[in-house]
């Protein structure tokens, strides 16, 4: 499967770095699940759908906090302490891409099936 760069992005070795990659992470994530639920409170989805999105959620949780957290400035943060975040937000990363293309592929499968199992009225041949 080829890999997106839509999720790709250089973290500036900083913790302002920190910062911008993880509040644009969390962006993205919202408006991923904004773009799926566009104005419904909930729907009818696929498990797998279900699964990955709640995966989604706990990684939005955890870029937020990310963000919260090297955002303060009363938190000191080291040079190792970046190289070892900048790598988590790599896996992180991975992750999300993984489920955003769960979440579409689940999705995808669905309504095909439901669009196959609608009987198709034939035309009348006079």
């Amino acid at each position: 499967m080829p890999r997106s760069d839509w999720f790709r992005a250089e973290i500036p070795e900083t913790k302002e770095g920190l910062v911008r990659v993880a509040l644009v992470r969390r962006e993205e994530l919202d408006g991923f699940v904004e773009g799926v639920f566009g104005k419904e409170q909930s729907l009818e989805l696929p498990e797998r759908a279900h699964r990955a999105l709640d995966t989604l959620s706990e990684l939005r949780a955890i870029f937020d906090g990310l963000y919260e957290l090297a955002g303060n400035p009363t938190k000191p943060v080291t040079a190792d302490d970046i190289v070892q975040t900048r790598r988590n937000i790599r896996e992180l990363t991975k992750v999300g891409e993984r489920e955003i293309h769960e979440v579409i592929l689940s999705c995808t499968r669905a309504r095909r099936q439901l669009l196959n199992s609608v009987p198709t009225a034939k035309p009348t041949l006079h």
